[in-house]
């Protein structure tokens, strides 16, 4: 046993001995979402004293508004301290950090960072902040992952697979899903199919499906009064429109978060406010909010299954619309965790029911009932959020258990798609990463260039094919120098900007602070690197 654990370790994990590692992953995950899951249920039950937390909205309504104004407050003042003292830059981490990892890590992220992430979203999801449970739950599985895949010394491959493990397992347990959380992996995080990816996610996915139900049994999270009934060719048209609605309503969700976070990082750096502090004031807004609009508090579940149900007005969808946007970019914007995606069901559903009442008044004699317009709508917002329309619609179809509308929500979910990846990175978290300065929305073409350091690739002073000297001070006093740290992500403007040009002087501070020069980095050679990593990278993608 000793001995093949020390394979293990050294030699990195063989098929049979990986799907095992996958299936221990997949439990991992799954449990770390169900706990996650009963913590916030257990502690917002106790924060606002709801027998039932389903109904928290409904609870909420009746608490006195110091209540409602003092619980957010004091959860953020809690969150800005945990982020001050565990993250370098007081920001939760989430899927958009998952992807990095991925793409740039190795399929590693971040542990401590991550861990306090994962609190501080528990502490805003049970204290009134209005996001979702799904985005931490992610990046806490790829804490598990990242600690697997450097125990055992996974390579990049090894251990970007075992990260879509862990996302997978986590998110079929988070929504009951098996099918939606191996393709969520697949699609948004490690963004391919590759074959030997595949079977391991799948267990790992059917381990965390097995988790949830253990707790919570084989039920759908929302039931549908109305069986699925469609006028397919007279009614698919208004499917078609509903789409593009509600890629319009997610780009303004998506834009109105990134707007927020811009406009309180400016307010913060004018005033001198405190990083910590940040939280406390934007949960504060919150719980203004809630005073008159319970609804914004937690997850949403309880707003959407009205909206599922038909049983909200089309005033009320827009009003509940224009308040969630608002709330949950005061959540995002104000840095105090959580995720997007239940909130983008929330908002999508209203939308939808609010389409469907119109279309239905309009055009009753051909039309299906309003509350599959909320269901197709719940899955088009998303869907265009997360830049994942096939794992959405998938989720969609497994958190309601109606199939019998499958191509309404189809349409719907590929026409939002299709407008909101146009206006925005693709996605909301590919957005977030391009925001950073990270470029992964193009594929490996363009975040290759970001692995490559010039140091490693340049041709040091000396070396008989190596670079003339006299040549590299002239350039250098044109200011064409790169610092040995450089990655071929600053080296290849300047070859494309100058054709002529055959390398560029690398620059090191020498022991008494003057620059230093140390070799150059030569176009074949930065040519080069970057063929053999894009063949590497379409390797994997393709095995």
């Amino acid at each position: 046993m000793r001995s093949s654990w020390r394979v293990l370790r050294q030699r990195g994990p063989s098929q049979f001995q990986f799907w095992l590692i996958a299936l221990v992953i997949g439990i991992s995950a799954g449990a770390a979402a169900l706990f996650f899951r009963k913590a916030i249920n257990g502690l917002q039950a106790w924060a606002y004293g709801a027998e039932d937390v389903d109904f928290i909205h409904s609870f909420a309504d009746g608490l006195p508004w110091y209540m409602l104004l003092l619980i957010p407050t004091c959860g953020g003042l809690i969150v800005g301290i945990v982020l001050h003292h565990f993250t370098p830059d007081a920001r939760v981490r989430s899927v958009a950090d998952v992807i990095e990892g991925a793409a740039l890590h190795d399929g590693r992220v971040e542990r401590r960072a991550g861990l306090a992430s994962a609190f501080a979203s528990l502490v805003t999801l049970s204290t009134g902040g209005s996001s979702g449970r799904e985005g931490p739950v992610v990046h806490l599985a790829g804490v598990i992952s990242t600690w697997v895949s450097n125990w055992i010394r996974a390579d990049a491959i090894t251990g970007r697979d075992l990260l879509g493990c862990a996302v997978a397992g986590a998110v079929s347990a988070s929504f009951n899903a098996p099918i939606a959380g191996a393709l969520f992996a697949l699609e948004v995080v490690l963004r391919h199919f590759a074959v030997h990816a595949f079977a391991p996610i799948v267990i790992a996915s059917v381990a965390g499906t097995v988790i949830n139900r253990l707790e919570f049994g084989n039920v759908a999270e929302f039931d549908l009064v109305t069986p699925g009934e469609l006028q397919f060719y007279v009614e698919l048209p208004a499917f078609l429109l509903l789409g593009a609605v509600c890629g319009v309503v997610a780009v303004v969700l998506m834009r109105s978060i990134f707007f927020t976070e811009q406009l309180v990082n400016t307010i913060q750096d004018a005033s001198g406010l405190p990083r910590w502090l940040r939280p406390a004031i934007c949960g504060a807004l919150l719980g203004f909010i809630a005073i008159w609009f319970p609804h914004i508090i937690g997850v949403g579940y309880e707003t959407t299954a009205l909206a599922l149900m038909g049983q909200l007005t089309v005033q009320q969808c827009i009003l509940f619309v224009i308040i969630k946007t608002a709330a949950v970019a005061i959540t995002m914007g104000g840095r105090m965790g959580g995720g997007v995606f239940s909130p983008a069901l929330m908002i999508g559903a209203l939308t939808g029911l609010a389409f469907g009442w119109i279309a239905t008044s309009i055009l009753p004699e051909v039309s299906g009932v309003h509350t599959l317009y909320a269901f197709a709508g719940m899955g088009a917002v998303a869907a265009a959020v997360l830049g994942a329309p096939i794992s959405t619609t998938l989720i969609v179809f497994e958190l309601t258990g109606d199939w019998q509308i499958g191509l309404a929500v189809m349409v719907a979910i590929s026409v939002s798609t299709a407008f909101a990846s146009q206006v925005v990175d693709r996605s909301f978290f590919l957005t977030q990463l391009e925001n950073r300065g990270i470029h992964c929305a193009a594929g490996p073409q363009d975040y290759v260039l970001a692995l490559q350091n010039c140091g490693g690739l340049m041709r040091p002073m000396g070396d008989p094919r190596g670079p003339s000297e006299a040549l590299c001070r002239t350039l250098m006093a044109d200011g064409v120098l790169l610092p040995v740290t450089a990655t071929l992500d600053s080296a290849m403007p300047l070859f494309d900007r100058d054709q002529d040009l055959e390398y560029i002087p690398i620059m090191d501070a020498g022991a008494d602070g003057t620059p230093e020069l140390l070799g150059a980095l030569f176009h074949i050679d930065a040519l080069k690197a970057y063929n053999s990593a894009l063949a590497a990278a379409a390797a994997e993608e393709h095995s």
